[in-house]
């Protein structure tokens, strides 16, 4: 009982740091990232309420867990493709000349012997993700071109962390425990997951979702999302590898996948949550008494540590063919210490590579180099004129950026998107129903599981990328909610909508909808024409009736939108017309043994 109460404690404590100093360092211009490290900071080394840091640390990893699957949904296996140079070749000279530079500043700087020299510079030569990706996130750079180049580095980064752990086995002496075989079998083991994990997503998730997504509960896909997320993730680390690695290769091979958007919306509010907590943990980390004792050490060792991985990240950026610009944002991006260097200075220390307390004062100057992050991209912004717009945006990977969002997938809205994709344009398209996904994907149609009557899914689908959104949904009700949300949090946006009837017309341009068409009025017209034509009226003439019809609709509209839904009465036809139809009908009184209603006018 004491355990549970002590954990809501320090939950309530958390949460209320995160509270407090998130909005404030925000309001300060400093980001929320250094706001959750300073919260973490008072309430752990300073007011003392919370002393298990490590513990806590270990559980909000979970947040990276979640970053790597949310990062892994934004790319699809091409594109990741072509990424390749930059991860294997970006990535692997970062981490191999940094560490290079590194590790005789180490020896130099009395860490111990060369063994300790090489697993402090290797170490310091991986950054954070979490930081790095949380900033280009609060900075909607994820997708330029130099966001991409960053994520391509920290991606390699979280796969060197397998061979590095294995360096420092071997060089603890570890090694001689492990025999060949057994290093073959595990290599073999963990390419067998990747496999079966790739299948995986490819042949199951997929029919899963749908099976899931008909039952219509909303709570047991959250718990089918957070279920692929953490047991990828497990899996990988039972065989050795890290667990981001899992949870992003996860995220990538659902990236093509119809219920996309969906667990993109599912999965992002327990990625905030946990991304604050880890961060707030890494401040509840930090141990000022070795800070204290240290302190001289420390203020030279972080500079240096920030200047020397600058300088190489932006060397080799513009030798890879970055721009000056671009350059500097990445090595100011990624100079600091990342979480993997308390894992391998822990491991190292545990191996007797050196002491715990060289592992607790590298901890600190990782520490305190990603407290410094954030002001290390503030700096930069000073070095270059940021421009107002982000004209090196890449156009978004799997058609979430497209020019229209559409939402519902029904008759209506698959002959619409006909005229769309026959132009040329890209078009993302959500609709709630799986059935309807599985339908249209068996002709070749790409749609994705989403409620558009939710933000959060709206988001995750494009729409502040989106010109034009499409509310092609089938009930009015349906309908109305969703330009309700839209209008609500998105009010720049333009919107076509699919109206019911002609009440509903009325409605929706009251509500300032830019655009509108009942489902029936087109179809009904054509209707028309064609059996004018079959009773023997010259194509020409039908042509011209439907054109007259469809004019007096429109002024019909304009009358009803000031007058009612009963005025304009006068300009329906409810008779036949004599002798000549594209001549405007006088004004005369409607019959009285004819009952219209507004519904009938459609």
């Amino acid at each position: 009982m004491a355990a549970t109460q002590s954990l809501f404690t320090e939950t309530v404590w958390m949460l209320g740091a995160a509270t407090i100093a998130a909005p404030l360092f925000k309001r300060l211009g400093l980001g929320t990232v250094l706001g959750y490290l300073a919260g973490g900071i008072v309430i752990g080394p300073v007011l003392q309420r919370i002393s298990n840091g490590e513990e806590v640390l270990h559980v909000a990893e979970l947040g990276i867990v979640f970053l790597l699957f949310m990062i892994g949904l934004e790319l699809k296996p091409a594109r990741l493709w072509t990424m390749r140079k930059d991860i294997f070749g970006l990535g692997l000279a970062q981490v191999l000349v940094t560490g290079a530079v590194l590790v005789p500043l180490a020896k130099f700087g009395g860490l111990g012997n060369w063994q300790a020299a090489v697993i402090a510079g290797f170490g310091l030569a991986l950054s954070s993700t979490a930081f790095a990706m949380q900033i280009l996130d609060d900075n909607g750079d994820v997708n330029t071109r130099y966001g991409q180049r960053s994520f391509s580095m920290l991606l390699f980064q979280d796969i060197a962390i397998v061979p590095l752990l294995a360096l420092a086995s071997i060089l603890g002496g570890g090694v001689e425990e492990a025999s060949t075989s057994d290093m073959l079998t595990n290599a073999g083991l963990a390419a067998l997951v990747v496999v079966l994990m790739i299948a995986a997503g490819r042949y199951v998730l997929t029919p899963v979702f749908q099976i899931i997504a008909a039952t219509g509960a909303r709570e047991v896909m959250i718990v089918a999302a957070l279920f692929v997320v953490i047991g990828a993730a497990m899996m990988m680390q039972i065989v050795g590898l890290s667990m981001a690695m899992g949870a992003f290769l996860a995220g990538v091979m659902l990236a093509e996948s119809s219920y996309r958007h969906e667990l993109e919306a599912d999965i992002e509010p327990f990625r905030g949550v946990f991304l604050a907590i880890f961060f707030i943990a890494v401040g509840l980390s930090l141990e000022l008494s070795v800070v204290y004792e240290n302190i001289g050490l420390i203020l030279i060792a972080v500079p240096v540590l920030l200047a020397v991985k600058a300088a190489v990240i932006y060397g080799l950026c513009r030798l890879t063919g970055s721009p000056h610009e671009d350059a500097i944002r990445i090595a100011a991006l990624l100079p600091q210490g990342g979480e993997f260097g308390f894992v391998m200075f822990s491991t190292a220390a545990a191996a007797g590579i050196f002491s715990n307390a060289t592992a607790s004062l590298l901890i600190a100057i990782v520490t305190v180099s990603m407290v410094a992050t954030p002001l290390t991209v503030r700096l930069a912004e000073r070095l270059y004129a940021r421009r107002e717009t982000h004209e090196e945006m890449e156009e978004d990977f799997d058609g979430a950026g497209a020019d229209v969002l559409m939402i519902g997938f029904s008759r209506f809205g698959q002959i619409a998107a006909q005229i769309l994709l026959a132009s040329g344009r890209d078009v993302t398209i959500i609709d709630f129903s799986a059935d309807r996904i599985r339908q249209a994907s068996a002709f070749g149609f790409h749609i994705y599981f989403g409620d558009g009557t939710r933000k959060d899914v709206l988001i995750a689908a494009g729409i502040e990328k989106a010109k034009i959104v499409a509310v092609c949904t089938q009930k009015r009700e349906i309908t109305d909610r969703v330009i309700d949300v839209v209008q609500e949090n998105f009010p720049r946006a333009h919107i076509y909508a699919r109206s019911y009837d002609r009440s509903h017309t009325l409605a929706l341009r009251q509500r300032g909808v830019e655009y509108e068409l009942r489902e029936t009025l087109e179809s009904g017209l054509v209707f028309g024409r064609e059996t004018l034509v079959a009773l023997g009226t010259s194509e020409e003439e039908a042509i011209a009736i439907t054109d007259d019809i469809r004019k007096r609709d429109a002024k019909r509209l304009e009358i009803q939108a000031v007058e009612g839904i009963m005025a304009g009465a006068d300009m329906l036809h409810t008779h036949p017309v004599s002798p000549e139809p594209l001549m405007r009908p006088k004004r005369r009184q409607i019959d009285p043994t004819v009952k219209v209603t507004g519904r009938d006018m459609a």
